[in-house]
């Protein structure tokens, strides 16, 4: 294969480089076959990013060699690349926003591996969150089935209050479940988690915990309230993971939750995913149509 290939992708000149490098040592899967997966799955993955500032895990050495997050736009990128102003302690940042199939692949042919987003768009802006996301992370001597039993607790609870979850798994060890809301304050979403994540860990000690102190952790799930805060992001739909064997954030449906018996039940590669979405479709397309009031505090 050709060191540099020039292709056209919407209309948008791209000089692919380096295809047949291989990025996960352990599979021998390549830049190429990322390249390939994101193309494929764009139409179902772009919708959950588009407008929201991105925030990039690279790996130019490839997975097991040193990444890095990346905020600013990588250098190199088209001029065309769409990004958005976003207040940070450092002052005014430029961050990219994910909005269209040629800007996912320029940033996967910089070797932007993983996409992280928050969960709020340029639309509602950092101080209106339209999404709730719970972050299920198991602890050492805990996996997957045991955020799966977590989960099912926290479907209830919402429920309670009127709102729906819809899950995910992380790609990596642990699940994440989604909440689409009418654009809410974004304090008001971080205290609603944080009250739900307390309220588990006190009624079920003995596998849940809110406090992400590690000595507390073992055997247990970390409930992470904290991804809600406008400064923080979650790994999004689809993305690739920079896991020894490519992994995937796969959308579920609550069968699968409900039936997870063992982690490899849930661990997705990119070609399973592909056939998932083209035998189910998007399983998170609720989230781009629902929308829920967030309890009132008290309420």
């Amino acid at each position: 294969m050709p060191e540099r290939q020039v292709t056209e992708v919407e209309g948008r000149r791209l000089v692919l480089s380096h295809l047949d490098k291989v990025l996960w040592p352990v599979t021998g899967w390549t830049k190429g076959q990322a390249l390939y997966y994101y193309a494929q799955v764009a139409p179902f993955l772009l919708p959950h990013v588009r407008r929201r500032p991105a925030t990039l895990l690279r790996f130019p050495s490839g997975v097991g060699e040193e990444g890095f997050f990346a905020r600013n736009p990588p250098p190199g990128l088209p001029d065309w690349v769409r990004t958005m102003v976003v207040d940070s302690r450092e002052g005014p940042r430029n961050r990219v926003t994910v909005d269209d199939l040629p800007t996912l692949m320029a940033l996967a042919n910089g070797y932007a591996l993983e996409l992280h987003v928050p969960q709020w768009s340029a639309d509602t802006g950092r101080d209106a969150h339209d999404r709730l996301v719970i972050d299920l992370d198991p602890g050492p001597g805990a996996d997957i089935t045991l955020c799966c039993r977590v989960a099912l607790l926290i479907r209830e609870r919402l429920a309670a209050d009127g709102l729906s979850a819809h899950p995910k798994t992380s790609g990596s060890k642990g699940l994440h479940l989604y909440v689409p809301l009418r654009p809410a304050d974004a304090a008001a979403v971080v205290g609603y988690a944080r009250s739900l994540a307390e309220s588990l860990a006190a009624a079920h000690p003995a596998h849940v915990v809110h406090r992400m102190t590690r000595n507390l952790r073992p055997g247990k799930v970390f409930v992470d309230w904290s991804q809600n805060t406008s400064a923080k992001t979650t790994a999004a739909p689809y993305t690739l993971r920079a896991t020894a064997v490519p992994g995937v954030s796969t959308p579920l449906t609550w069968a699968e939750v409900e039936q997870c018996r063992s982690a490899s039940a849930l661990a997705f590669t990119p070609e399973d995913v592909l056939a998932r979405v083209a035998e189910h479709g998007d399983l998170l397309a609720p989230l781009l149509g629902e929308a829920a009031e967030l309890p009132l505090p008290g309420g």
